[in-house]
């Protein structure tokens, strides 16, 4: 059992890189500090990716996640790095984070941030009857 979080992304072989499919991945604890008041913000991430030719490994992911916990940052800056990071790591097709913080203040925020593989092109999706 990892007793201390890690900065560390680790990867596996996708098993089927012939076909795009997605992966979604709900990450509900989320946390981190506001970097005005130290206060601690929380958030649920909702990870969406095609993956290439690598998936990224679960209990990296969390404690990656878990690196956050003693960190001040915006919103938006907290967002785009997390994505950035994901996307160095397992350089997918496409992926999408989407970070819902909790109120603050009577405001909640939502970021979304994308990439998008250079000459991917998302399959047109099957509406069945």
């Amino acid at each position: 059992m990892s007793l201390t979080p890690s900065e560390t992304l680790e990867t596996f072989e996708n098993p089927n890189p012939d076909r795009d499919y997605t992966i979604h991945i709900e990450i509900p604890e989320f946390t981190c500090l506001c970097p005005k008041t130290g206060q601690p913000d929380f958030a649920i991430l909702n990870l969406d990716y095609v993956p290439d030719q690598a998936c990224v490994e679960l209990k990296s992911l969390k404690l990656y996640i878990w690196s956050y916990r003693d960190k001040g940052a915006f919103h938006e800056a907290i967002t785009n790095k997390i994505l950035d990071d994901l996307v160095n790591a397992t350089q997918p097709r496409f992926m999408r984070l989407t970070s819902r913080f909790n109120v603050r203040g009577g405001i909640y925020t939502d970021v979304v941030a994308e990439y998008k593989k250079e000459g991917w092109e998302a399959l047109i999706p099957v509406d069945l009857p």
